[in-house]
């Protein structure tokens, strides 16, 4: 293949109808990123207290994980059609509504008397996610002038390296002393202080374009965009994998307990964060330097955690050093994406936010099934293939993207 990241010649970095910033409106931004971590701690505190939710609902440990696949897979056409549907509402006003699904989800899951029950509080989080998180970045090109657009962008995604220690190891902590309903009981709590923050910061944003469907089959006739969709699928997909069953590995390799395990997280939580800046840098220098650090780094420690991850000290290091790792992927995609398609940014992030909800519930899925039959080791041996993979697509058949 030949396809290049580049953006049509003479794109510019944001959409032409969007008005230049005279100054940065810091605090919105704040806001957006506050969202994202209450989002996103939502949808992965099961990976936390899978084993205790299995327990007392009574189902299979990977039956718990798909908690994860249906919140992607509804997110997926959220993602997609929470811009189109919406197109003629304030944008903040939008972003309250999909806030408060975040909350009502949390309440029911607290609630769930049942695995349908648990499914269905699932379904409305994968509203609010996907929609929020199409709609997040493309807004900021609105929120800051251009220049600050980069540092924007990874001022968001380090709501999702916050959430990596909100949803990990303070659940599973929270989990082990108050039960995994009173932490769901927290997580909406916070949702209403997002939701406190995001009505007190965020400016009006009234709608200045009209998404439509054509606009999706316009950006995917673009090879550099399929392209990124599928980069997006292949390496978010290893990573979901072992990250949702990132438990079972820890009881069964190295043998942790729940206090071991709530340290092992906070190390992946905050090197994430760490990396989710260090990625910004990165990024700003090459997104496809960015993207090759990220998959290459995580398949060589997938491989340490299978072959010396008997070793406590060698399990945590390796899992705090595979944080930092992915702290690169969600501010790379996102610049790969502002580079080649803002002229559409809305839709384009519901495209990016689709492919990582899809390949989020694909590791889900296959990481259930490997941790039901194979055990704890099965998710991370397909991690380690995935990342090869996804760094040989994007080592052999991508270009740098065009800068501004």
């Amino acid at each position: 293949m030949s396809d290049s990241l580049s953006a049509p010649a003479g794109m510019p970095l944001v959409d032409s109808a969007i008005p230049a910033q005279e100054s940065a409106a810091w605090p919105a931004v704040l806001a957006l990123s506050l969202g994202v971590f209450a989002l996103v701690s939502a949808e992965f505190l099961p990976a936390s207290v899978l084993t205790s939710i299995a327990a007392d609902l009574q189902i299979s440990v990977g039956a718990a994980g798909q908690s994860v696949t249906v919140t992607s897979l509804i997110g997926v056409a959220s993602a997609i059609l929470t811009p189109i549907l919406t197109s003629r509402l304030d944008r903040r006003v939008v972003l309250w509504g999909l806030v408060s699904l975040l909350a009502l989800s949390s309440v029911l899951t607290a609630l769930a008397t049942g695995y349908t029950m648990l499914l269905a509080a699932r379904v409305v989080l994968g509203l609010a996610l996907g929609g929020f998180w199409s709609m997040a970045p493309a807004l900021t090109l609105r929120l800051v002038p251009s220049a600050s657009v980069p540092r924007a962008l990874a001022t968001i995604s380090a709501g999702v390296s916050a959430a990596f220690i909100g949803g990990g190891p303070l659940g599973a902590w929270l989990d082990a002393i108050l039960g995994w309903r009173t932490v769901f009981g927290l997580s909406a709590g916070l949702a209403g202080v997002a939701l406190a923050v995001l009505l007190a910061t965020v400016p009006p944003l009234p709608s200045q374009a009209t998404p439509r469907l054509a606009t999706l089959g316009l950006l995917l006739r673009r090879p550099a965009v399929r392209l990124m969709l599928l980069s997006i699928l292949v390496i978010v997909s290893g990573q979901f994998t072992g990250f949702t069953y990132i438990r079972p590995y820890l009881e069964q390799a190295p043998g942790f307990g729940v206090a071991a395990i709530t340290a092992v997280l906070l190390g992946y939580g905050i090197g994430n964060l760490f990396g989710n800046f260090a990625g910004g840098a990165v990024a700003a220098r090459g997104v496809k330097l960015a993207i090759l650090s990220c998959a290459t780094s995580i398949a060589i420690l997938a491989v340490v955690m299978l072959t010396l991850g008997g070793s406590p000290l060698v399990a945590g290091i390796a899992v705090a050093l595979w944080g930092f790792a992915f702290g690169f992927a969600p501010v790379g995609f996102q610049s790969w994406m502002v580079r080649i398609a803002a002229d559409h940014a809305e839709p384009a992030s519901g495209l990016v936010t689709a492919a990582f909800l899809v390949a989020i519930a694909a590791g889900a899925v296959l990481g259930g099934v490997l941790v039901d039959r194979v055990g704890g080791l099965g998710p991370i041996a397909y991690m380690a293939a995935a990342m090869t993979a996804g760094a040989l697509l994007v080592l052999l058949t991508a270009r740098e993207p065009h800068r501004a």
